[in-house]
């Protein structure tokens, strides 16, 4: 287990532990030096190299690795924190229920906060001018999803980052977010791996993404080999019980259309789930 990372009971709620896998290469948060110019205080995102900075001291910053999502890379420039949640509520947008209803539309409504609502244990509302920009930063519920671009959604972290953030930050503090160029003066060029997560662009992460997009594509290919040969063998499995149903039919002199299916198998869970019926007693009270 991850210091920091440990399972945690929140507001009525268990958060789970983050995987230790997911917390590699530089995704558990950590406090680094800082060189940009950016005021103590001051939120930084960096929705190219998917990290957050919450700047400190004397050139310090704490670091956090997020997720980036399509409303996430529409934000641009500066706003300040104009409000903060514990268990958010969340509602989709008119555009996600009109595109995706089959994901969106049972929560057009609104989905109050909880394990299944996809801003997490803690959001932040980033306003310009005075409103609502539309741009957040929050947990998530799928850890899995962190160093890498999302579908939906605006600014992700780990539960447990944004629980940290949450408490460190105030309300007006400023949150300020990367241009393309900023982002490559001061991180340097990222780039997608094999699995879609954010890495700097150097000549051995290239050559490490070719050999693992190679690595993947056998493996896929050695899937799919094995799911063949299990069907295969499967298909043949049924017909050969299909043809010793039909020839026991036929030894009785019963009619091919009236044969009889076999009784489906009970599994091991079913058997274990179903009621037992003591002798000498009833269901009927």
């Amino acid at each position: 287990m991850v210091p920091g990372y440990e399972g945690v009971e929140d507001g009525g709620f268990y958060i789970e532990p983050v995987a230790a896998e997911l917390l590699s290469a530089d995704r558990a948060r950590k406090e680094v030096d800082y060189t940009a110019d950016d005021k103590p205080g001051t939120i930084v995102v960096d929705t190219f190299a998917r990290k957050l900075y919450l700047v400190q001291e004397n050139g310090r910053a704490l670091r956090y690795a997020i997720a980036v999502g399509r409303e996430g890379l529409s934000f641009r420039g500066a706003g300040v924190i104009g409000r903060k949640e514990k268990w958010p509520s969340w509602q989709p947008t008119a555009n996600m229920v009109r595109t995706r209803p089959d994901l969106y539309a049972e929560y057009a409504g609104g989905l109050a906060g909880g394990l299944d609502n996809p801003l997490g244990a803690r959001a932040m509302y980033l306003y310009r001018n005075g409103r609502d920009s539309m741009f957040r930063i929050h947990g998530t519920i799928q850890n899995e999803s962190i160093g890498h671009a999302t579908s939906a959604g605006c600014i992700r972290l780990f539960n447990q980052d944004a629980i940290d953030l949450f408490e460190r930050v105030s309300m007006g503090a400023r949150v300020k977010v990367r241009s393309l160029d900023e982002s490559i003066a001061i991180e340097g060029p990222y780039m997608d791996d094999a699995w879609g997560r954010a890495v700097p662009e150097t000549p051995e992460t290239i050559a490490q993404k070719e050999s693992d997009i190679a690595m993947i594509a056998e493996q896929e290919a050695a899937k799919a080999e094995a799911d063949a040969i299990a069907a295969e063998k499967a298909a043949k499995l049924a017909a050969k019980a299909e043809k010793k149903r039909l020839a026991a039919c036929k030894r009785k002199g019963i009619d091919e259309a009236d044969c009889p299916l076999p009784e489906p198998e009970v599994s091991a869970t079913d058997a274990a789930a179903a009621p037992i019926v003591v002798a000498g007693e009833s269901n009927n009270g």
